[in-house]
């Protein structure tokens, strides 16, 4: 199907667009971009830069995608803004390029929805299946794993790591690791213990959610750090066959800006 491409919008000639592509008033695209099949942008669209958008996405009003980071050091290095399948870019969000102090890319996975106003950093990798509620606001480095749920107002500082399955309370602010299927919620973020309705939804069993509570309390009510419970033998041994709780083990014994706290 033809392309349909407002004649108020600018199009510079090295864009690359695929078929059934809308492009509404006042948008621009300028750059080395590609734009899959499918994808719509309403009016006063901007992508510029080093771009690649895979299919059917949506774009809404005033979306800047591409821009330079917000960072000193960048000194117009060529990086990239890779968009994947299926997302939905609501109002004034924001999603900055990569720069050379990581891989170069900043990159949204697929099926996804950003709601108005979020702001993506540079560097920032985004997984699948992911809800960003209003005006969330992650800097640069962070990394956000699969079907993760960020309520509105929330902020997400620079080189954190949020896993799988997290859920974010409103106006919450995340300054360390947040492992997976937790939950979380305060300024600064303290740790409320695990995302039950996110791990029913993606088809855990009973055993296995509770045996992740148990470890969880047990590791609460520990004497040691986080970082020293998963290291003891002793007191993770019971979870040998324990996939998600396997799982908790690597993201903690990995964190380089520790786990959040738990909320006494």
């Amino acid at each position: 199907m033809a392309n349909l491409i407002h004649p108020t919008s600018i199009i510079s000639p090295e864009v690359e667009l695929g078929e059934n592509v809308s492009i509404g008033p006042f948008c621009i695209l300028e750059g080395n971009i590609t734009v899959g099949d499918n994808t719509s942008f309403k009016s006063h669209c901007v992508v510029r830069g080093n771009v690649s958008i895979g299919k059917k996405n949506k774009f809404f009003s005033f979306c800047s995608i591409g821009e330079e980071p917000q960072d000193l050091t960048y000194k117009q290095e060529v990086t990239k803004v890779i968009v994947g399948d299926n997302n939905t870019i609501r109002e004034y969000v924001s999603i900055h390029r990569g720069t050379l102090k990581q891989d170069k890319v900043t990159k949204i996975g697929s099926h996804n929805l950003l709601m108005a106003k979020v702001h993506v950093g540079h560097d920032t990798i985004i997984g699948d299946n992911c809800v960003l509620v209003n005006s969330v606001n992650l800097a640069g480095h962070v990394s956000v794993g699969n079907k993760v749920i960020i309520s509105g107002n929330c902020g997400v500082t620079q080189f954190v790591n949020i896993g799988e399955g997290v859920y974010v309370g409103a106006s919450t602010t995340i300054d360390k690791d947040v492992p997976s299927f937790c939950t979380v919620i305060g300024n600064r973020a303290k740790l409320k213990g695990i995302n039950i309705i996110g791990l029913r939804r993606a088809g855990f069993s009973k055993s296995d959610i509770s045996e992740l509570v148990t470890f969880i309390r047990s590791m609460e009510a520990s004497p040691l750090s986080p970082r020293a419970f998963v290291e003891d033998s002793e007191s993770i041994s019971e979870y040998e066959g324990n996939d998600i709780v396997q799982r908790l083990i690597v993201e903690i014994k990995d964190s380089k800006a520790g786990i959040v706290p738990f909320s006494r």
